[in-house]
């Protein structure tokens, strides 16, 4: 699966506002919703489910990166957005503050969907180069870029 499967570009934020967990995660889902990929109505259930899945476990894997996510019904494809951040406190593995937010919505019956959209973020994440030019993008279009050439294979190899 690649990012261009799944990612909705309107959706993409180069420069989040907000300063804790919750607000980037309304701020995320909010902007999947101004894309028109979620309905302005499921909004709040939706953020709900994502931050309740965070009372599992923090989602923030560490080196400045967070994947929040969430199965909701509301959706019938699998639906994603990056945000970029000067630093939130997601609880960290490592206790470090998230820059690089990648936020997935998936449909309850498409588990292998959400598995697979998960597992291409966490490899290509783990390209020190791909994380370091995603940090230092300055607009969506330079984000959208950087999931091309991930898709390409410009970075893992």
């Amino acid at each position: 699966m690649k990012f261009s499967d799944f990612m909705n570009v309107k959706a993409i934020r180069s420069e989040l506002t907000a300063d804790d967990k919750e607000g980037v995660i309304n701020e995320l889902v909010g902007s999947l919703v101004d894309a028109g990929a979620i309905k302005e109505d499921e909004r709040e259930s939706i953020v709900k489910a994502i931050m309740k899945r965070e009372e599992l476990g923090s989602t923030g894997i560490g080196r400045g990166v967070a994947v929040p996510h969430t199965k909701h019904p509301s959706v019938d494809q699998l639906v994603g957005t990056v945000g970029i951040s000067e630093g939130v406190d997601f609880n960290s593995l490592d206790g470090e503050k998230v820059q690089l937010l990648f936020l997935l919505v998936s449909p309850p019956d498409r588990p292998g969907d959400h598995l697979r959209a998960l597992e291409n973020i966490s490899r290509q994440l783990r390209d020190d180069t791909f994380c370091r030019f995603l940090k230092q993008s300055k607009n969506a279009d330079d984000i959208q870029q950087l999931l091309e050439e991930a898709d390409n294979n410009q970075f893992v190899s």
